[in-house]
C-alpha cells in the first residue's frame, strides 16, 4: 500500500523528532549493517551447532553465533582503542565493536563531542528480558527530548556460555531440535521453542534538527513507543501486547492503516504465538498487515533481539523491501500475512517492532521514513 510522506513530529507541532543516524550491527548472519542486511534480505541462516563450548551434555545444542569478530570486528581506532577491546570479555567486545561501527556510520567523532550519553544503552545478560532493547531506545528518545545532543542506544547480548546456557534452559522455552532449519518455527504448527543467539544492534539517535544541521544521513524516525505488563495470571484480563501496540501507534500519531509491516516478537511457543497473532489481528484485521520474523535467521538474541529488528526495519524502509521469515510453514490457526522464505518488494514508510520479555513485559516501537 502506498502512503503519502509523513510530516515530521516537529512539523506536526508536537514533541522533538528523534531520528536514527547510525547503525552498528553484530549478528549471527552478518557483521556491520551492510553485511547483516545483505544476508537478511536473501534469507541467509546464521543458526548452527554451538562452537564456543561443548554443548553435547545439554538438551539444546543450537544457537546463533556472531562469526569472525576477533578477525574482522575492529572499529576505527579514533573511536575505541584496540587495548580496550583486547581487555574486554565477549559481550563487552561485541558491544564496543557495534558502537564503534554505529558512530562511524553516523559520521561522529567522539573526541569532538566530549562525553557520550550512554543512557539508552543496554548490554544485557541472560536474565535480561527481550523487551529491554526497545525500552532502551525509548529512554534514549526521552533523553534527546530533554536536551541531550546525541545518544548511543540499543542492546547487545552474548550469553552463550555454560553458565548462560543453564540460565536460559531454566525458562523451558528453548527448542531441543538439532536441525538448524526446523528448530525455530514461530507461527508454525511444529513450533516447540526458540533458538537462542548472541549479538544485537547499536543505534545513534539525535534530534532531526541536529541531524539536518550537520547534513547527516537519516535512516528513519523513532516516532512511537508503548510498553505494558501482562495482567496477573488468573485475572481473566487480556494480555498486554495489544495495548502496547495501540499505545505506540497513538504516540506516533498513526492509525493501523499507516503501518506497512510488523516485525514480530516470534516466540515459537504455541500459546505465546497465539497471543501475538491475536493481538496483531485485533489491531490490523485478519491478514491486514505484512508480518515478518527475520530473527528466524539469527535466533532470539535476548535484549539484543529487538534493536536488531529495529535495524532491519530501518533498512527495509531505506530499500523498500521486507525481509523474509525462513523455514516457517504458517499454521492455519493464524490469520497472518506472514512473509515467506523470499523477501517482498514494497514501499515501506512505517514499521512496527514488537518485543516481549519473560515475565509478561510487552513493548512496541513505531519507526517512520523521513523525507
Amino acid at each position: 500500500m502506498c502512503h503519502p510522506a509523513a510530516a515530521s513530529r516537529e512539523e506536526r507541532g508536537t514533541a522533538t523528532s528523534v531520528v536514527v543516524t547510525g547503525l552498528g550491527v553484530a549478528a549471527p548472519n552478518g557483521l556491520g549493517a551492510d553485511g547483516f542486511w545483505a544476508a537478511t534480505r536473501t534469507g541467509t541462516n546464521g543458526i548452527g551447532r554451538i562452537t564456543g563450548f561443548d554443548p553435547s551434555p545439554y538438551p539444546v545444542t543450537l544457537a546463533g553465533q556472531v562469526p569472525g569478530l576477533a578477525a574482522e570486528g575492529r572499529p576505527p581506532s579514533r573511536v575505541l582503542p584496540s587495548r580496550l577491546l583486547a581487555q574486554s570479555g565477549r559481550m563487552p567486545r561485541i558491544t564496543l565493536v557495534a558502537a564503534g561501527w554505529a558512530l562511524a556510520d553516523a559520521g561522529v567523532d567522539p573526541e569532538e563531542l566530549g562525553a557520550l550519553d550512554l543512557g539508552g544503552l543496554d548490554a544485557g545478560g541472560a536474565a535480561v528480558c527481550a523487551a529491554s532493547g526497545l525500552d532502551a531506545v525509548a529512554q534514549a528518545r526521552r533523553r534527546i527530548r530533554e536536551g541531550a545532543g546525541l545518544v548511543v542506544s540499543g542492546a547487545v547480548d552474548a550469553s552463550l556460555s555454560p553458565w548462560g546456557w543453564g540460565v536460559q534452559l531454566v525458562s523451558g522455552r528453548l527448542s531441543g531440535s538439532a536441525e538448524p532449519t526446523r528448530a525455530y518455527l514461530p507461527f508454525d504448527a511444529e513450533a516447540a521453542g526458540h533458538v537462542p543467539g548472541e549479538g544485537g544492534a547499536i543505534l545513534i539517535l539525535e534530534s532531526a534538527a541536529a541531524a539536518r544541521a550537520r547534513g547527516a544521513r537519516v535512516y528513519g524516525e523513532i516516532s512511537g513507543y508503548g510498553a505494558v505488563s501482562d495482567p496477573r495470571p488468573g485475572s481473566g484480563r487480556e494480555p498486554g501486547l495489544r495495548r502496547a501496540i495501540e499505545l505506540a501507534l497513538a504516540d506516533a500519531g498513526a492509525v493501523p492503516g499507516d503501518v506497512d509491516v510488523v516485525f514480530a516478537d516470534a516466540a515459537a511457543i504455541p500459546e505465546l504465538d497465539r497471543i501475538e497473532a491475536e493481538a496483531i489481528t485485533a489491531v490490523f484485521g485478519p491478514c491486514g498487515v505484512a508480518v515478518t520474523a527475520p530473527k528466524t535467521m539469527t535466533g532470539r538474541l535476548c535484549s539484543g533481539a529487538a534493536p536488531l529488528d529495529l535495524a532491519a526495519a530501518l533498512l527495509a524502509i531505506e530499500e523498500g523491501l521486507i525481509p523474509p521469515t525462513v523455514n516457517v510453514r504458517l499454521s492455519d490457526a493464524y490469520q497472518l500475512d506472514l512473509i515467506g522464505p523470499r523477501p517482498r518488494t514494497a514501499e515501506v514508510r512505517t514499521a512496527l517492532v514488537l518485543a516481549r520479555g519473560h515475565g509478561g513485559f510487552n513493548s512496541a516501537v513505531v519507526v517512520r521514513a523521513v523525507d
